[in-house]
């Protein structure tokens, strides 16, 4: 019961820590920490917890082809934000899915989707432009915050409780699918334009170093050491290289030649 109220509070005060960063900083400062691992970091912890180290080791491979997915979903959305949320949501959401089932069916080992992840993270910072968007004050609903916590607490029950059935490779995946982003995204398109969500993608592609970071750690450390050392070395690398991404993400980048 201890931990089922854990993963009712932590995951849903992360994602509202997210969320008040974009009215406060933004959309690529928002984007930026909903790249991090504020749902598959905890998930993984719980699936370490109720299922072993090994099974969550194994869940890495999942995560790691779910971030190059996100790459993807995040040049997508930009690419489509001008055409409205439902058709950039929609081609992102495909292209996610398409990009993972791919990933999986290769077999390919952590370090090489490690590798594939950083490769594409870096093609992407470089093709999205780094444009302010207009700076507008939001007015959201009341309901606004807690239906976003209550959909994400939602999700990190759901998946540690479906990861038996459907195996570690799956649940990392799905761990890992950018509901956060989606939320945050489809707000801040409707409420401000398309321009507010393409900069939510570019920053969340930079925070997206860290997410692939921590879970190559973590594949490497969690069967050969306790869960303590391995999730600290894993926050650690994760967040030195943040600190490398943020001042990246702060720099401008020329537009992509039509």
């Amino acid at each position: 019961m201890d931990l089922l109220v854990f993963k009712l509070i932590v995951t849903p005060l992360l994602l509202l820590a997210a969320s008040l960063a974009v009215r406060r900083w933004g959309e690529a400062i928002g984007g930026f920490m909903v790249g991090l691992p504020l749902t598959s970091g905890p998930i993984s912890v719980f699936l370490s917890l109720e299922h072993g180290p090994a099974f969550a080791a194994q869940a890495t491979a999942g995560s790691l082809v779910a971030t190059v997915a996100q790459v993807a979903f995040c040049l997508v959305y930009w690419r489509l934000a001008s055409l409205g949320w439902r058709m950039a949501l929609a081609s992102a959401c495909a292209t996610f899915v398409v990009v993972a089932a791919v990933l999986q069916w290769s077999g390919l080992a952590q370090t090489g989707l490690f590798l594939l992840a950083v490769l594409a993270i870096v093609f992407a910072l470089n093709f999205i432009p780094n444009q302010a968007a207009k700076n507008e004050k939001l007015d959201p609903p009341w309901w606004d915050l807690p239906s976003r916590m209550a959909l994400i607490a939602g999700l990190v029950v759901g998946v540690t409780l479906i990861a038996p059935y459907v195996g570690p490779e799956a649940s990392g995946v799905l761990a890992s699918f950018p509901f956060m982003a989606i939320i945050l995204a489809v707000f801040a398109h409707r409420s401000a334009g398309h321009a507010a969500p393409q900069q939510l993608m570019r920053g969340m592609v930079a925070g997206l170093l860290g997410f692939a970071a921590f879970f190559y750690v973590l594949s490497l450390l969690l069967t050969r050491t306790n869960l303590v050392a391995a999730y600290g070395s894993a926050i650690f690398c994760a967040l030195a290289i943040q600190a490398v991404s943020l001042y990246r993400l702060r720099m401008p980048t020329a537009l992509p030649a039509e």
